[in-house]
């Protein structure tokens, strides 16, 4: 299979599962299923279903890909406050409701972990070589048609500086899945990978860790299918 190699680098990046609570935290390298909206993004094939419907669902048929992610330079970790403006359950805080003339009334102090300096590397494997090209010819800004929103490194405030495909990989860090009869590795993390926006329940991750010893193929663990193994959706 044709294998195309994207380094992708931002000054700031946070990739966040599903989470509530105070405290936001970040996995340390773009996960599969953000990989595979970029790249389906980049090829200008429309990720998106039907929009006339109260939750926008990830349309089916959408083309087989086996990606890698890691990361070149392990990025800085920060953290940052914000308001979190919401409506509370139940009756917590009803007096305050008429203060706001029916704004949200509910702010809590929340913090959200960032990534400073993000430098990945994405490695996308087909059998369909027309669907890596039309990678190449997006970012060159030669595809026709429209294309859905700007690439972003996770979180749409923060924007990617720079996307490049390589000839050749770079000594990376690969994330690599964990088997359940493996000891526990440092730098574990679970990554998403197929995204279920009307039952999160169906959502799936992985649990993976990175190569202690960096090299440039990703390893047979680290190749996952999105948005499923072919002859399987």
């Amino acid at each position: 299979m044709d294998v195309l190699w994207l380094r992708v680098r931002a000054p700031f990046a946070a990739f966040r599962g599903f989470q509530a609570g105070v405290y936001r935290s970040t996995s340390q390298v773009m996960p599969p299923s953000t990989a595979y909206g970029l790249i389906l993004n980049l090829a200008g094939v429309e990720m998106r279903g039907p929009l006339d419907t109260v939750t926008t669902e990830i349309q089916t048929g959408l083309p087989p890909l086996e990606i890698a992610v890691g990361t070149v330079t392990p990025a800085e970790l920060g953290t940052i406050y914000q308001q979190l403006h919401s409506y509370p359950v139940g009756n917590s805080g009803k007096e305050l409701s008429t203060r706001t003339y029916g704004a949200k009334f509910w702010i809590t102090p929340i913090r959200r972990e960032i990534l400073v300096g993000y430098d990945g590397l994405i490695a996308v494997r087909s059998e369909d070589r027309e669907i890596l090209d039309r990678v190449a010819l997006g970012l060159a800004g030669k595809l026709d048609g429209p294309r859905y929103g700007l690439p972003f490194a996770g979180d749409n405030n923060l924007l990617i500086d720079r996307i490049d495909i390589l000839d050749s990989p770079l000594s990376t860090s690969w994330y690599t899945r964990i088997d359940p009869d493996e000891p526990p590795r440092r730098g574990s993390c679970r990554l998403t990978v197929g995204i279920d926006r009307i039952d999160n329940s169906r959502t799936t991750t992985m649990l993976v860790a990175p190569l202690q010893t960096p090299q440039p193929e990703p390893p047979e663990p680290a190749w996952v299918w999105l948005p499923s193994i072919p002859n399987q959706q």
